[in-house]
């Protein structure tokens, strides 16, 4: 086996510099461009701008290191996507039926300290994510959170009851923190485990009435520390 033929091939300092010229040149132009879009970072971005990213990664790509594509050809590309771009957010912002096909419409995951379910009684999201990006804003159970909205940008809103109305809920910390049970084991106050709904329920086992699971965890009532 050829060791030298699998590593390096035809590689040698002339190719390193050659390759070392086109990255950077590639790597400017990236940057450039994405300064042109008036964005800050990853998490501003819609799924269509991460489109125009995963574009701009494959035309920079090839130049970077073939030397049978040409840079110019690949900044033309740019320069169509950067139109392009440009042209669908003027739309956007002239008619908003095109700006919600194109960048999607804010869902409402919590209302009222509950999960929202679709009609099949299912939640339409990754429970654990959004019970991550909960902690990350210091929030300990769903009672806290009137509203809870993913943007279109991957971002989440909170909107918060004061305190003297929050209500018991279903808590978010990590499940060592505290125990699922099928079986009720005092009366008191019980969140459903998968929709956050929230009833008073007596010893004994039960279903939930709104997504007519079984689990359940005994309800926190702590208010937010600000």
């Amino acid at each position: 086996m050829e060791w030298q033929e699998i590593f390096l091939k035809d590689f040698d300092g002339q190719a390193a510099v050659e390759i070392l010229i086109r990255t950077l040149v590639m790597f400017a132009f990236v940057l450039l461009l994405l300064r042109a879009s008036g964005k800050k970072g990853v998490r501003q971005l819609s799924i269509f701008e991460v489109a125009i990213i995963i574009a701009l990664g494959s035309a920079a790509g090839d130049p970077m290191f073939h030397k049978d594509d040409a840079i110019v050809p690949s900044l033309v590309v740019f320069a169509v996507i950067l139109g392009f771009y440009r042209l669908l957010t003027w739309l956007a912002a002239k008619y908003e039926k095109f700006e919600s096909v194109l960048e999607g419409d804010p869902v409402v995951i919590i209302e009222n300290g509950e999960i929202v379910l679709n009609n099949k009684g299912k939640s339409t999201f990754a429970k654990d994510e959004f019970f991550a990006e909960m902690r990350g804003k210091g929030i300990e159970h769903m009672g806290q959170v009137r509203l809870g909205i993913l943007e279109t940008n991957g971002t989440v809103s909170f909107f918060f009851f004061p305190d003297e109305e929050v209500l018991p809920g279903l808590p978010v910390l990590p499940p060592t923190h505290y125990e699922e049970c099928a079986e009720v084991p005092r009366d008191g106050e019980y969140s459903c485990c998968y929709c956050g709904g929230t009833e008073r329920l007596t010893a004994g086992k039960h279903t939930c009435k709104r997504c007519e699971q079984k689990r359940w965890v005994k309800s926190l009532t702590s208010k937010r520390i600000t």
